[in-house]
């Protein structure tokens, strides 16, 4: 039964994508604005595949958090494809750090560059990382959109525990703002690289702000300590 609702599911998760990113070409000829609400509607699109296919609910948690500094930068958790996505929801119109390979993708990358991703060449040195930091900088201060960013720096398991990158902590650095961490479970319903989906309420928590001023090694730990102790708690949900 479940290996049927995963491959329901899977099915009209690509045939929905596929439509809704063709309905948004237009969009890559007007303001940016326009393509990030096709984000939004192709997040609440999968929410409400997760719904009425695999009977799950999507809750979040201390949104109220999201109001309590006027600008910042999110740190979140990565379980899955899922957060990148959902997070476009109670998020406005956030900035990815992703990988250059993303962009080549037809459509898809499109987007992405629409939308003002910022790409970056991993495990090496190039000409196009040198100046990342201060891109990153840059790119914020001119939109006045949130960053989002993944400092475990790959999708992992449920109940792996890998050390946060040291690039978020130059990251938090590098903007001066505060940063609001994000605990979540996704991969309990979603696993990395799987085909398989699973029912269960996903939850997604928004944990208190940590404030700029801290050293780089100190915010890690800090954040880093947030979002698995948050983790713990909700894995028993």
């Amino acid at each position: 039964m479940q290996f049927l609702k995963s491959l329901i599911f899977n099915i009209f998760l690509f045939a929905g994508l596929i439509t809704i990113f063709i309905l948004a070409i237009p969009t890559l000829g007007l303001p940016s604005k326009f393509t990030i609400f096709f984000g939004r509607v192709s997040a609440k699109y999968i929410v409400f595949l997760i719904k009425i296919i695999l009977h799950s609910k999507v809750i979040f948690h201390g949104v109220e958090n999201l109001k309590k500094v006027d600008n910042f930068f999110v740190a979140s958790a990565h379980q899955s494809m899922f957060e990148t996505f959902a997070l476009q929801i109670p998020l406005d119109g956030p900035i990815f750090i992703l990988k250059k390979e993303l962009l080549n993708i037809p459509l898809f990358g499109w987007y992405l560059r629409k939308i003002g991703s910022i790409a970056i060449v991993r495990q090496t040195t190039t000409k196009e990382n040198l100046n990342f930091f201060d891109k990153i900088k840059e790119t914020i201060d001119k939109s006045k959109r949130p960053l989002l960013i993944f400092p475990q720096g790959t999708r992992i398991k449920l109940d792996e525990r890998p050390p946060f990158k040291k690039g978020a902590g130059r990251i938090y650095k590098t903007l001066n703002l505060p940063c609001i961490p994000v605990a979540l479970n996704t991969g309990k319903v979603w696993p990395k690289n799987s085909f398989m989906k699973y029912t269960g309420d996903i939850h997604i928590s928004f944990l208190e702000p940590i404030m700029p001023g801290k050293e780089s090694d100190e915010f890690l730990k800090e954040i880093e300590d947030k979002i698995y102790t948050e983790i713990k708690k909700l894995e028993i949900r």
